[in-house]
């Protein structure tokens, strides 16, 4: 027998959000549920970002995305807030700093 069939492939690393990071993004998310603004949610984990999308809608864009991406820890922050246009809500190296625009604004979705 082949050795190519027994070797096992060790998978690619992802970048996904640990637990203690979960936490606030949770409690950010069951806010925005009471208050209407939100209905579902989605993670994303890939090889350099690791996505938490939050949707006022399930057949629907979302209406924030909450992104890690490690790589842009030393310039601009590893975490960023977006809105549904795209643009940066957010951004900065402290999660719990990032999650803040959720507190500060109140959102109103466009219909």
């Amino acid at each position: 027998m082949s050795d190519t069939f027994s070797r096992k492939i060790a998978p690619e690393p992802r970048v996904a959000f640990q637990k203690a990071e979960m936490q606030p993004i949770l409690d950010v998310y069951g806010r925005l549920v009471i208050a209407g603004e939100a209905r579902d949610y989605a993670i994303g984990m890939e090889k350099d970002i690791a996505v938490f999308a939050i949707f006022r809608r399930h057949a629907e864009n979302p209406t924030w995305r909450i992104e890690k991406e490690p790589a842009l820890a030393n310039r601009q922050g590893q975490y960023a807030v977006y809105g549904s246009a795209g643009q940066i809500l957010r951004r900065g190296r402290e999660l719990k700093q990032v999650l803040r625009v959720f507190d500060t604004r109140r959102f109103t979705v466009v219909k």
